[in-house]
């Protein structure tokens, strides 16, 4: 007969058994990452799930970055908003004028009693997630920047023996890409706005926009109809037209083009970088962006991308600590050091960027410190970044004009003309709206 103690061993083990687990506090988390980002976007989840038992963080593709940016409002409309959502870069100024439907992450994880400094951030990258009063609001989770990357194969086919430095060089590169047959194409690009005006004017140390780019107030208004700008609009277009150029689409379509081995060179976000490695069948490398010599100032910095994390309003306190604790989790520099060298991301912290130095990941892999040495130089007024109101809008309206350019409807000049006549349409309608 079982003793005494060894009868209450298995009554205890049985009653446990019959008692509902505890429930985990479920925190939704929309994104809008597809393929090798996608998939390690789910490993961090995966990882953080299996840290600790409180909480479970479920992520959840919404689409592309517009899309998902529309859904999350709408959900907060209808009430039943993610815990967090993805917000790119573009919908910064939107997001901090929505008061009331977000939580700053600062007060997120103050109120949580987690650690939180904004200086260990990169300063680029926490800055231009912070008001002009100082409070950091979003999360800095996917940071990039634009750079060049050029299929090496394919250039030293066609007798190029070094990357293009400036405009003119990538157009004679392109040039004999195309006679020596190398490439379908000599060169692409993703993301037009961001890469060919948002970039491009920080690069050259020229305003986007009035007051500062949009950080001095919400009376910002278009400053692209300038001759520089009209140059490059101009040589794109002619490229286009002698098939040194392909224009791609608006977002990342270009990318595919690259790594199939399509086009010979590319501008893109630095984390296209993942998805390159996994598919190219070529060798390629990675260089600063290019530059016209004639510009004082030139290069200057380039601006960020990329996406950062938003939590929404109107949550419970016990979500709200599940969500501070990972967001710090996410800020472990290890981690942080991991995700940009997997990524091509920025490393969001100043620690896991001398993390990453120190391991010689940059000398066993030439070109991936690049978004970071075009990044950490100290910015100006003109180079800080952009950020507007309705700018989703305004890249559209930057598309809709470029894409007319290229088929010949109109000239550079025309194009930004009309550029500035409706984006500043756009930026005043926002700031009879907007709070600051």
């Amino acid at each position: 007969m079982k003793s005494f103690s060894a009868r209450a061993g298995v009554f205890a083990a049985l009653m446990a058994a019959s008692l509902p687990a505890l429930a985990q506090t479920e925190i939704q988390w929309w994104h809008s990452m597809t393929g090798a980002l996608g998939d390690r976007l789910t490993g961090l989840a995966d990882r953080f799930n299996k840290s600790q038992t409180e909480y479970k963080v479920v992520p959840v593709f919404k689409g592309t970055y517009p899309e998902s940016m529309a859904a999350s409002i709408a959900a907060y409309r209808a009430g039943n908003a993610p815990h967090i959502v993805q917000v790119f870069e573009v919908g910064t100024a939107t997001m901090m004028s929505a008061k009331g439907a977000v939580v700053s992450v600062e007060k997120i994880m103050k109120d949580a009693g987690e650690k939180f400094d904004r200086k260990a951030y990169v300063p680029a990258v926490a800055g231009f997630y912070t008001t002009r009063q100082g409070e950091m609001m979003s999360f800095p989770f996917n940071s990039s920047t634009s750079v060049f990357y050029y299929n090496k194969d394919a250039l030293a086919a066609a007798g190029v023996t070094k990357a293009p430095e400036t405009w003119p060089e990538v157009a004679a590169a392109a040039a004999k890409v195309k006679a020596a047959g190398a490439a379908r194409c000599g060169y692409t690009t993703s993301w037009p706005s961001w890469v060919h005006m948002e970039n491009f004017s920080a690069w050259h140390n020229v305003l986007f926009a009035t007051e500062n780019n949009g950080f001095g107030s919400l009376k910002a208004r278009l400053a692209i109809n300038t001759p520089l700008h009209e140059k490059h609009l101009a040589n794109l277009a002619d490229w286009s037209k002698k098939g040194y150029f392909t224009y791609a689409g608006r977002t990342s379509e270009g990318d595919s083009k690259f790594f199939s081995g399509e086009c010979a060179m590319f501008t893109g976000s630095s984390a296209a970088y993942a998805n390159i490695k996994r598919n190219a069948k070529f060798n390629f490398a990675i260089a600063r962006l290019p530059y016209y010599t004639d510009v004082q100032g030139a290069p200057q910095n380039s601006v960020i991308g990329g996406a950062s994390l938003w939590v929404m309003a109107g949550k419970k306190p016990a979500e709200y600590k599940g969500i501070a604790k990972f967001f710090s989790f996410l800020s472990a520099t290890e981690l942080q050091a991991e995700w940009h060298q997997q990524t091509g991301y920025l490393p969001l912290t100043l620690a896991s960027y001398e993390l990453t130095r120190k391991s010689g990941f940059y000398e066993k892999n030439p070109g991936t410190d690049v978004s970071v040495e075009q990044m950490v130089v100290k910015t100006t007024d003109k180079s800080r970044g952009v950020r507007l109101g309705s700018f989703v809008q305004i890249r559209d309206v930057v598309h809709e004009e470029m894409e007319a350019l290229f088929a010949g409807k109109q000239d550079a000049k025309q194009a930004l003309a009309k550029m500035t006549s409706r984006g500043n349409d756009l930026l005043a309608r926002f700031e009879r709206t907007a709070k600051e």
